[in-house]
């Protein structure tokens, strides 16, 4: 793979010559989940060896086993030492053998830099090292991420997918393609049947397909079904931040960005913009229960135009 910073110059001057750069101006300042304000972390039990630890900056599924701990995204960095502690109660200082990282954000990788330091081994998505490796900047947040100390970097990365053993307990894992991120994965519990699915599923609000690190709306959708496909109606999703979802709530944010997904493209064809599509009301059956559609529209409209082709055509 291409290193993250050629492909980010190469994205950006897709985007420039597409959108052209008065739309710069429209892009909201920030997005919520990329603040790190602070909260009283909060441990569920979802089941005898495994919790969601909230209140980190983004969800965290702690899974015990005989032999060490397992854990699924490590929060912001401003919390890792108070996320560790947690840990650290709820599994009686067991020895924390695996941190996966769903995707590069900093509310997913913010304990890497401590855990790295102890021997823990870090899995993600080679993308997702490629991401952490180098400086990123995310146009639409107006901000620049440096890079992770190197030894801060996963351990373990895969393109495909993978499993390991916790115990008696099969853990796979798998990637999500062009998604949030494309470097986006899930973790599934299998026997326990606990899936984590990080920002590729939102909660009473829009999911962000971040067109900066490779996401779009179209692959949002396709990587909505896998997770669908993988479910059932007993599976306890977890996703990046929020309470546990259901199937059902895999459902209904596919369709949303089904019919999304179709409807922008057709605006786009007829010469819309994204102040226009939110003008014409584009979303708005789906505001109610997910808030201010600003930053989805934005960011779904500059990641079309990288996806011309798949979508049959817009110029």
């Amino acid at each position: 793979m291409p290193p993250a910073t050629g492909r980010r110059d190469v994205l950006r001057a897709l985007i420039a010559g597409a959108t052209g750069a008065s739309f710069a101006s429209f892009l909201p300042s920030r997005h919520a989940y990329a603040q790190g304000a602070a909260h009283t972390l909060q441990s569920t039990r979802l089941t005898d060896r495994l919790f969601l630890i909230a209140g980190a900056g983004g969800n965290v599924v702690l899974a015990l086993g005989p032999d060490g701990v397992v854990m699924v995204n490590g929060g912001q960095r401003d919390h890792a030492q108070a996320l560790l502690q947690e840990v650290a109660a709820q599994s009686s200082g067991a020895r924390i053998s695996h941190l996966f990282n769903t995707d590069w954000h900093s509310e997913h990788t913010g304990a890497n830099e401590r855990l790295a330091a102890g021997g823990t081994q870090i899995i993600a998505h080679e993308n997702t090292k490629q991401y952490l490796g180098n400086e990123m900047f995310v146009e639409w947040q107006h901000r620049s991420y440096k890079p992770l100390p190197k030894a801060a970097l996963p351990t373990t990365t895969f393109y495909t997918s993978g499993a390991l053993m916790l115990g008696s307990e099969r853990v796979e894992y798998g990637q999500l393609g062009q998604a949030h991120t494309d470097g986006d994965i899930y973790v599934f519990f299998r026997d326990a049947n606990v899936l984590a699915v990080g920002d590729v599923l939102a909660v009473n609000e829009y999911p962000i397909a971040d067109y900066t690190s490779g996401g779009w709306l179209g692959g949002m959708v396709t990587a909505t079904k896998t997770l669908f496909d993988l479910a059932n109606d007993q599976t306890r999703i977890v996703p990046g931040r929020g309470p546990v979802q259901s199937r059902a709530d895999l459902k209904a944010q596919h369709d949303m960005l089904a019919t999304l997904r179709e409807r922008l493209a057709k605006m786009m064809r007829q010469g819309m913009g994204a102040e226009d599509m939110l003008a014409a009301g584009a979303t708005k059956e789906f505001d109610e229960r997910c808030g201010n559609p600003a930053l989805f529209v934005s960011t779904s409209y500059r990641g079309l135009w990288l996806h011309v082709r798949e979508l049959g055509g817009i110029v």
